[in-house]
């Protein structure tokens, strides 16, 4: 719907026309007279009214309604906005003295160097420092560092935080001198954006009465914001050729998805599933692959470029698809989007060998070791 809207002048000057057509005299509308001043003031009341009919109207659609106006015009439908996502990622505790065992409880706080963001140590039973009974990592007498997950305490994308820029032990910690992160903190993301959320509803309607590999997905795409996710029909979890089943492999970004994770995204399949169907989800298989490249920059950019092309080249490996190869020319193309100070990127190897490196059935890469070696050029 179109609305005819008009502005403050217009209005005035309708109505200055529409009283002096139906006076008999001249009628003085100039500036400071007293029919001038009533005229101003009803079409200041009246582009107040035009804005509240232009509000209501947006709020009436989708399309066009935001923030709250269209988390309640999608409740009708039974669809929620996804939340923001907290950042994850493993920050290493040393120590300068190791001759005693050192605990790292479990909630053990830690801040960036400015103290803007706090992180929080989480559980991986996974890990053999760790010891249920007393919900905490133990360091034992010889042992100089130990490598640990955190999750940001403060949703959202601010979390994705660089390598290197959590660097202070918020909490009391005897025994344990030193934490920082040697790779960026991924996987943080803020609240589904209003047009994400309307394109997602476009998806959802199109897949409630099908039992198809849309409503799969669908379904997924409703448990938590950047799941990384390959599905295979006919497919046994060992890869096997198995007719009536399908095998979903889902990652949060991390490589390792909580199991808590796994179980509400087979929640979700449960309800979309075609009847007289069978499947499983599965984490993926985790391939690190070590980077190491020569780098040529300019003077003033040599001490800072090897941090950058790092973080970017992490990145890049962090964000492929399950089952995607890391490729040789990918690495480069991060490298030169590092800084405008890249001259040249040369001699890149990708787990020793200077060739792309392929993700078999149910395998995500994950960045590894990165050594960048800056030259002047």
């Amino acid at each position: 719907m179109n609305l005819n809207l008009r502005g403050f002048s217009q209005l005035v000057e309708d109505m200055s026309a529409a009283l002096q057509s139906a006076a008999s005299n001249l009628i003085d509308v100039s500036v400071g007279s007293v029919v001038r001043a009533i005229f101003e003031a009803n079409a200041s009341v009246t582009l107040w009214l035009q804005w509240l009919i232009v509000q209501v109207l947006a709020a009436t659609r989708a399309s066009t309604s935001t923030g709250s106006d269209l988390d309640s015009w999608m409740l009708d439908f039974g669809l929620i906005r996804l939340p923001a996502v907290f950042s994850t990622g493993i920050v290493t505790f040393s120590r300068f003295v190791n001759t005693m065992p050192a605990t790292i409880p479990l909630g053990t706080t830690i801040k960036t160097a400015d103290g803007s963001l706090t992180f929080s140590v989480t559980a991986d039973e996974s890990l053999s420092i760790w010891q249920t009974a007393i919900s905490a990592y133990v360091l034992p007498s010889g042992v100089t560092s130990a490598s640990v997950p955190v999750a940001c305490t403060t949703s959202g994308s601010v979390g994705n935080v660089l390598a290197g820029t959590i660097s202070v032990i918020a909490a009391s910690l005897p025994g344990v001198d030193q934490v920082v992160n040697s790779a960026p903190l991924t996987d943080g993301a803020n609240a589904e954006s209003d047009q994400a959320l309307r394109m997602r509803f476009q998806s959802y309607l199109s897949s409630r009465s099908l039992a198809t590999l849309a409503a799969v997905e669908n379904a997924i795409a409703t448990v938590q914001q950047g799941l990384n996710v390959s599905i295979h029909e006919n497919t046994a979890p060992n890869g096997s050729y198995f007719p009536g089943t399908f095998l979903v492999i889902a990652d949060d970004g991390t490589g390792y998805p909580p199991s808590n994770l796994i179980s509400d995204i087979a929640t979700a399949v449960t309800w979309v599933r075609p009847v007289g169907t069978a499947f499983s989800v599965i984490p993926p298989i985790v391939l690190t692959v070590d980077v190491s490249l020569t780098a040529i920059s300019a003077s003033a950019t040599v001490g800072s470029i090897g941090p950058a092309i790092q973080n970017a080249v992490a990145a890049y490996l962090n964000r492929l698809p399950i089952e995607a190869a890391a490729s040789v020319t990918r690495v480069a193309q991060a490298a030169y989007q590092a800084g405008a100070g890249v001259l040249n990127i040369t001699a890149i190897m990708l787990n020793g060998a200077p060739s792309d490196i392929p993700a078999p059935f149910g395998t995500v890469v994950k960045a590894g070791q990165i050594t960048v070696t800056a030259n002047v050029g």
